[in-house]
């Protein structure tokens, strides 16, 4: 026979309450209950022991602290509570905790606390801009960070480190380095076309490939980066060069040179970089995941019997047009034809028989910064002709007779130089300028690829090829028109290269 008793509250003999029942709820006070199981009103297992085992809950339960308390005794696994809001300045790390440091807005240090056996802390590379801004990780005191009582720079973009102070000898050992932060595709992935067209890994860094174009070809993104910052290019567009004119003709003007350097892409870029580190006012090119067809710009013909030079040919990538040379002032005929503007302008001629001429202006159309210069004037005495300008200097002009020398043909334009392919290199040089040999020497070639004018003793040279330098003028030499001495060069063609961070 089972036997029941039922009551609500059971006192002790001095009044106080030792079972008290309200509602559904019973509290026990003042006494000490020895059982190898507490149970839930659904005979679920709330606490239950097994020899020295002690369990909490039930098999499919889930044990939570009440919101504000706090748990001991309980020790740590090897990870960190992440805070989630990213430090962006110097400050103390706490044991137990992983930081995400922002670096975007500069490098700083984070200063690990006293260590102690256990103590863990964790940092993360938040913005991926380590490599550029490292963070700085301190010991306390006289603590060690892998036996050495100094601090260590993390300078790897998208690294992650966790630190676990082991003992006095050794210190801080880090556990854990990813450096691999996975943020989906970080980098710009592209491929080239076109005859001759080269992509190569840049010899001055690693990360970074260099696209070459010295014909047409295509510049195909496959795929972005999901850091904007990383998909602004660098690059170099310069058109072909302006065609030297012959009999004592003007010095064919360069291609214009235009050139922006992408913060990502470290190398040392020219004086007419357009990036904000540089000239500025320029227009960067952020690609997207498309084909870029490339144009490169062909040299102006120099003068011959019958043809007339012609000025280069433009040369295009994206939005970037780079205007060809101007031809130089040809004075065959009745009247001196004007020199060419363009990127560079074209030599003028000097008088003989008609007006001497003012040179061809340089960068145009107009951009920001300037994309080449003007070419020099004929001069005021007899058939000694202007040179091209060049992207890096107004072309020469020509020089009149004097009591203490003869005339002669001014110099081509400077070129320019840029380290955008790795290697110092300079470009877009104006052709010089013809004279009337017997009274002077012919122009010498503006460096960067320019022409030489024609002298009694040999030819006119031509812009060289892919530096858009600008063609010679032709000398005078005598009164048969295809005298090859007489005869102006050809401008040289243009190129385009593209530099992108890959990896």
């Amino acid at each position: 026979m089972t036997s029941k008793i039922k009551v609500d509250n059971i006192e002790n003999q001095c009044g106080g309450a030792v079972v008290t029942k309200c509602g559904g709820t019973t509290t026990i006070s003042g006494t000490v209950v020895k059982s190898n199981t507490l149970q839930a009103s659904d005979a679920g297992n709330i606490i239950s022991q097994s020899g020295t085992t002690i369990t909490l809950g039930a098999s499919g339960d889930t044990i939570n602290l009440a919101s504000g308390a706090s748990q001991t005794g309980f020790g740590r696994t090897g990870t960190v509570d992440w805070d989630t809001t990213p430090k962006t300045a110097t400050f103390s790390a706490v044991s137990g905790n992983g930081y995400f440091c922002n670096t975007s807005g500069g490098a700083f240090t984070v200063n690990l606390p006293a260590g102690s056996a256990g103590a863990i802390v964790s940092v993360a590379d938040y913005a991926a801009t380590w490599q550029t801004n490292n963070v700085t990780v301190t010991p306390n005191g006289t603590d060690k960070i892998g036996s050495l009582n100094t601090s260590v720079s993390l300078d790897t973009e998208g690294q992650s480190v966790t630190f676990v102070f082991v003992d006095a000898t050794q210190g801080w050992i880090n556990t854990m380095d990813s450096t691999s932060n996975v943020r989906g595709q970080s980098f710009i992935c592209a491929s080239v076309s076109g005859a001759c067209n080269t992509l190569v890994t840049a010899p001055d860094c690693a990360n970074v490939k260099i696209a070459t174009f010295t014909g047409p070809g295509t510049f195909t993104v496959c795929g972005v980066s999901n850091n904007a910052l990383n998909n602004v290019v660098s690059y170099m567009v310069i058109a072909g060069g302006g065609g030297g004119a012959r009999q004592r003709g003007g010095g064919g003007g360069a291609g214009g040179f235009r050139e922006y350097k992408s913060p990502v892409t470290p190398y040392t870029a020219s004086p007419l970089d357009g990036s904000p580190g540089g000239a500025g006012s320029g227009t960067a090119i952020t690609v997207t995941a498309t084909g870029f067809p490339i144009t490169v710009g062909g040299g102006g013909v120099g003068g011959t019997v019958p043809a007339a030079n012609t000025s280069g040919s433009n040369s295009v990538f994206s939005t970037i047009t780079s205007t060809g040379g101007g031809f130089g002032a040809n004075p065959a005929g009745p009247s001196p034809a004007n020199a060419a503007p363009g990127g560079s302008g074209g030599g003028g001629v000097g008088a003989g028989g008609n007006p001497s001429t003012a040179g061809g202006s340089g960068n145009t159309p107009s951009v920001t910064p300037s994309q080449g210069n003007d070419g020099g004037a004929g001069s005021a005495g007899p058939y000694s002709a202007g040179a091209g300008g060049g992207a890096g200097g107004v072309g020469g002009a020509g020089n009149s007779p004097n009591s203490n020398s003869n005339p002669g043909g001014g110099n081509g334009g400077l070129g320019i130089t840029t380290s955008i392919n790795a290697t110092p290199t300079t470009r877009a040089g104006g052709g010089g300028g013809g004279t009337y040999t017997p009274q002077g020497p012919g122009g010498l070639a503006g460096p960067g690829g320019g022409g030489a004018a024609g002298q009694s003793g040999s030819d006119a040279t031509a812009g060289t090829a892919n530096t858009g330098g600008g063609g010679g003028g032709g000398a005078f030499v005598n009164t048969t028109p295809t005298e090859p001495k007489d005869q102006g060069k050809g401008g040289g063609s243009g190129i385009v290269i593209i530099r992108y961070k890959f990896q």
